[in-house]
């Protein structure tokens, strides 16, 4: 009974970070000033206007992706809705490659130099290579495979709320934002990609 009342909280913080953050964007789109990682980027970078196209792209794309993207993991919507599931699952897909794409081009670009361009890049490339893979399954029919993909790739879209949650801590720890940032590039989907792995094993789904 113990385990149910924790299952069930787990999964209420967890649907309920990916949602405040998932709106989290709004704040850049209506902000009339540079705000959060904007403080910290050239004036010459955020003149450009292919930065600027796939920085929004990124975090509005993202953000959608991450607020209905949970809904994939509700038993309940696969097996009694099963239309709405695949819509919401064709928003997802187009949304997380849209976003993945241009958080590849974001990467090289990242504060923080070589360090955090690799760990945000490497991010970009597995979030979409489990997407895109999770979709060819689907259409397979190769559902165990689609499952377990899928998995892979909302952690890797879940990076966008663990990164929100462990830069503030590691800025306070190293009292210096760009060592924080470098840690912050590996730390907020490596982590998300052990747990999946994790949960795929205790599922049994196949992924070969």
């Amino acid at each position: 009974m113990a385990q149910s009342v924790r299952n069930k909280a787990a999964w209420v913080v967890f649907v309920l970070l990916a949602i405040g953050i998932g709106l989290y964007p709004l704040i850049y789109l209506f902000a009339t000033e540079e705000f959060g990682i904007l403080m910290n980027k050239s004036d010459e970078l955020l003149s450009s206007t292919l930065w600027n196209f796939a920085f929004y792209g990124h975090i509005s794309f993202g953000g959608l992706a991450l607020m209905i993207g949970w809904l994939q993991f509700v038993k309940k919507i696969r097996s009694k809705r099963l239309l709405v599931h695949r819509n919401v699952g064709k928003v997802y897909v187009v949304s997380a490659v849209a976003s993945g794409l241009c958080g590849v081009y974001l990467g090289f670009f990242a504060t923080g130099g070589i360090v955090s361009s690799i760990g945000f890049i490497c991010l970009g490339v597995i979030w979409l290579f489990t997407t895109i893979r999770a979709y060819i399954a689907v259409k397979n029919k190769d559902l165990s495979l689609h499952q377990g993909l899928m998995i892979y790739s909302y952690a890797a879209c879940f990076a966008a709320v663990t990164l929100r949650i462990w830069l503030p801590i590691l800025t306070l720890i190293f009292g210096e934002f760009v060592l924080a940032y470098k840690i912050v590039a590996w730390l907020c989907w490596v982590p998300n990609m052990i747990f999946a792995h994790l949960w795929v094993r205790k599922k049994g789904l196949n992924l070969v």
